[in-house]
């Protein structure tokens, strides 16, 4: 059985493709090329707002969360998102961003 993701812990936010080349030898290009970069956020549900709502879609092909030692690619954090247990309100369809 499975626990339920709590949306009010803490979390991280970074470029999957850029932590894995933290590991290799170029880590000068690395840092120049991040487009995303690292965020912490005090709720994962911010974390997840914040990669829907604000970051440039492409970037989420790459972004990865972390919650309790647990990542979610992009396709994991749309469906946080999406999920009825989200607790954020999400902006109307059709409204401006």
């Amino acid at each position: 059985m499975t626990h339920a993701f709590d949306y009010g812990n803490e979390a991280e936010l970074f470029d999957y493709s850029t932590a894995a080349e933290l590991d290799s030898d170029n880590k000068r290009q690395a840092f120049r090329r991040r487009p995303l970069g690292y965020r912490r956020f005090a709720r994962a549900a911010d974390a997840i707002r914040f990669a829907i709502e604000e970051m440039p879609a492409q970037l989420l092909v790459t972004a990865c969360l972390e919650v309790d030692e647990v990542r979610f690619d992009g396709a994991g954090i749309r469906r946080l998102y999406e999920s009825d247990d989200y607790p954020n309100v999400r902006p109307a369809a059709g409204a401006p961003s």
